[in-house]
Parts: structure tokens; C-alpha cells; sequence
């Protein structure tokens, strides 16, 4: 049974850092693309980066780039999101999701078949 659990949400001032994780179980990281995503009230879910299964293509939002990272530990099919010099605008809710496709394909959030945590709220706030 595939499951995605993301953890590591919460408040942060503008400028600050957070670090996201999600922990998979029911496939391995190196058969999946898999990346962030997140929705904020009244928008539509957004791909924030998604990388390859192998990790040799990494997409990034132009909203994030330099901002965030993206990163694996294959060992314990974990994934995580480096979140630096937040935003108020960064707040929403994070997903993790991953399918077997091509990574930018993953980001669209168009295919079918992608598997989805339950979601982690960030709150960037003074």
C-alpha cells in the first residue's frame, strides 16, 4: 500500500526557514518521481519541484527558485523540502506526491495516477 506521510509544517517569521519531510512507504524513492506541491485558500494546487526517480532532473517553481530545496534519503525513502527566506506568499498548505512519470510531467499535477500525502500547513507570518 503506497502512503505518503509529510510532516514538519508550522509557523515561521518572513526570512526564516522550515524543513518539510515526507516519508513513503509502499515503493521506493528510485522508482517514483516525487515532489512538493502546495495550495493556498482560493488557488489551485501548484507543482513547487518535483525530481526524477533516478534524482537527475530537478524542477523548480520560478516563485522558489533559489529559495527552496529539494532532497532524498533513499535509505529511509524520505524526501525533503528545504524552505529558506520564507514569504508571507509561501504560506499554504504542502502536499507530497509522487508517480511513476517524468518529473516535470509529476509537477503539472496532471497525471492521473499520482499518489498524495495529506497535506502540512506552512504559516509565514510577523
Amino acid at each position: 500500500q503506497v502512503r505518503l506521510v509529510e510532516s514538519g509544517g508550522g509557523l515561521a517569521q518572513p526570512g526564516g526557514s522550515l524543513r518539510l519531510s515526507c516519508s513513503v512507504s509502499g515503493f521506493t524513492l528510485d522508482a517514483y518521481a516525487i515532489g512538493w506541491f502546495r495550495q493556498s485558500p482560493g488557488k489551485e494546487r501548484e507543482g513547487v519541484t518535483c525530481t526524477s526517480a533516478r534524482g537527475s532532473f530537478i524542477n523548480y517553481a520560478d516563485s522558489v527558485k533559489g529559495r527552496f530545496t529539494i532532497s532524498r534519503d533513499i535509505a529511509i525513502n524520505t524526501v525533503y523540502l528545504q524552505m529558506n527566506s520564507l514569504k508571507p506568499d509561501d504560506t499554504a498548505v504542502y502536499y507530497c506526491g509522487a508517480a511513476q512519470t517524468m518529473a516535470h510531467v509529476l509537477c503539472s499535477g496532471d497525471f492521473e495516477d499520482t499518489y498524495w500525502g495529506q497535506g502540512t500547513m506552512v504559516t509565514v507570518s510577523s
